[in-house]
């Protein structure tokens, strides 16, 4: 299959404007001013959107591969889902609340959106992220393990082991030393 083309800037001025709308219309049935955030389409890999908070910054990223194969279900489901984790942020705080419990499901409701946490779409010709592996040895075999495990194994603040031999698990260009 071809690769997917990303949405191109008209679709983006209409995910922005139904992001922006579902903001707006929180505000009138919640009866309060949420501020509009910045929309983002820098997304990849498997999600169709993604709320954001670094520092007092807070923005909602798009996949647009995503967008474009499946233009008319992430306007009606992925919008309102990502404002939904945008209001519960504004309404109790991230870390106050599950991020698809109770509270969220019912500003998703409120939207008529799916309250499923994640979607289940086809990827074919969608360009998907994949996450470098490490090459680590035990006394019985090699695991491959994530950049993340890698990272907190040089960090010294975790080790793993083999769950066959039970061996510390040792990266492989270490063992040259």
């Amino acid at each position: 299959m071809n690769p997917i083309a990303p949405i191109n800037l008209e679709q983006q001025q209409q995910v922005i404007a139904a992001t922006e709308a579902c903001i707006h219309r929180a505000g009138e049935l919640l009866q309060r001013s949420f501020k509009i955030i910045p929309v983002a389409f820098d997304l990849r890999g498997r999600a169709a959107g993604m709320y954001r908070v670094q520092g007092k910054q807070r923005w909602i990223r798009y996949n647009p591969y995503l967008f474009a194969k499946y233009f008319d279900e992430n306007l009606t489901d992925t919008v309102p889902h990502e404002v939904a984790h945008y209001l519960i942020d504004m309404l109790y705080g991230l870390r106050k609340v599950r991020a698809h419990g109770p509270e969220w499901r019912e500003l998703a409701n409120m939207f008529g959106a799916s309250t499923k946490a994640t979607c289940r779409f086809d990827l074919a010709g969608v360009p998907v992220r994949t996450q470098q592996r490490f090459a680590y040895r035990c006394d019985c075999t090699t695991h491959a393990l994530t950049t993340r495990r890698h990272n907190l194994i040089r960090r010294g603040s975790t080790r793993y082991f083999c769950k066959t031999c039970r061996g510390e698990l040792r990266h492989e260009a270490e063992e040259c030393r």
